[in-house]
């Protein structure tokens, strides 16, 4: 404290500069001082689209057992405990939004619709105003499920596939498709959800962002190097070893109209350009949504509360609550007929 004092006494010592040349330092500071001052600092513009940048993987558990709240690029981590939904609901009510929640049922995946809308009625986005999306090449099988006000269900017959692999990647294609044609006309934001879901707590607004993603709940303890990234250089979708930040789960992501439709878009012409090229991701549209979320990252992180597999992974306690979870249900016996 004492140094300090006698520093702050002293007489400072000033060195005058001319208006011209304090003018021209200032210049050559704004033009070229990032890359003199800082030469690790890259230049924006110079990364090529899947060069990537190497740094430490975040861990979404500390050593303590507590949970990361906060990305390294500063976007939010949702957990049970991290917001108010009552300031949130009254925030999202003033701007009087409306979400759409698109859900594909194709083929015998018809057999969950009822389950999953009857309990998002419970509890997804209670008290604002949603539009549900089912795409179906089974419309007639739709069922009929009392809504809540100010909540429409919209059908929407797409053709089936033969392999589950393409219904799963054909999504990409058509949800952006359908963005351009009515969802940047009728909704604000979207969810995008596998129909083999229940909701069975609260999922609301505090979801909502530009650009959201839930990390997978089988992944969320890992090692990047465990990650099922695809791995093989040939594909649109590969991300090396070292780099990556989460494993996203392609049952659960979304955000607003625009930006859903500029992920979706890039999702498709990646795996168009992997078909022209002979290979297909190893986990298909959710291996390209991973490698889109690298270069572009979420603005907003679901915790697995926000789909978790009860059956296979129990329920620890990490997990306060379990708010969207998966249906137990034989895949051979669904995914083959």
């Amino acid at each position: 404290m004492a140094e300090l004092l006698r520093t702050k006494a002293r007489k400072p010592q000033y060195c005058s500069l001319g208006p011209v040349a304090f003018l021209l330092i200032m210049l050559f500071l704004v033009f070229f001082g990032a890359g003199i001052l800082s030469p690790r600092m890259p230049m924006l513009g110079t990364r090529q689209e899947g060069a990537g940048m190497v740094y430490p993987q975040p861990k979404v558990l500390t050593p303590s057992k507590d949970v990361l709240v906060l990305t390294p690029w500063l976007a939010p981590i949702v957990w049970e405990g991290t917001f108010n939904i009552d300031i949130l609901n009254e925030q999202f009510r003033v701007q009087n939004v409306t979400i759409g929640l698109t859900v594909f049922a194709i083929k015998k995946y018809v057999v969950f619709l009822k389950l999953f809308l009857e309990t998002a009625e419970e509890h997804f986005m209670v008290g604002h105003k949603v539009n549900y999306y089912v795409f179906t090449d089974r419309p007639a099988d739709v069922p009929r499920v009392p809504l809540r006000g100010g909540r429409r269900l919209l059908v929407l017959q797409v053709p089936g596939a033969a392999r589950w692999q393409d219904v799963s990647m054909r999504r990409m294609e058509t949800i952006s498709r359908f963005c351009a044609q009515r969802f940047l006309h009728e909704v604000d934001f979207l969810v995008c959800a596998d129909v083999d879901l229940r909701f069975r707590d609260h999922v609301g607004v505090e979801i909502l962002s530009a650009r959201f993603a839930t990390l997978h709940p089988g992944f969320y303890r890992a090692a990047r190097r465990a990650f099922t990234y695809e791995r093989r250089p040939r594909s649109r979708a590969h991300i090396p070893r070292d780099q990556g930040d989460f494993y996203y789960v392609g049952a659960f992501f979304g955000g607003s109209v625009a930006e859903v439709q500029r992920l979706t878009s890039a999702c498709h012409r990646a795996m168009t350009a992997d078909r022209a090229n002979g290979i297909e991701a190893v986990w298909h549209d959710e291996s390209h949504l991973n490698r889109y979320l690298l270069d572009h990252k979420p603005t907003k992180v679901l915790s697995p509360e926000y789909l978790w597999d009860e059956q296979l992974l129990g329920w620890p306690a990490v997990m306060e609550k379990l708010r969207c979870v998966a249906v137990p249900k034989d895949h051979r016996e669904i995914r083959h007929r």
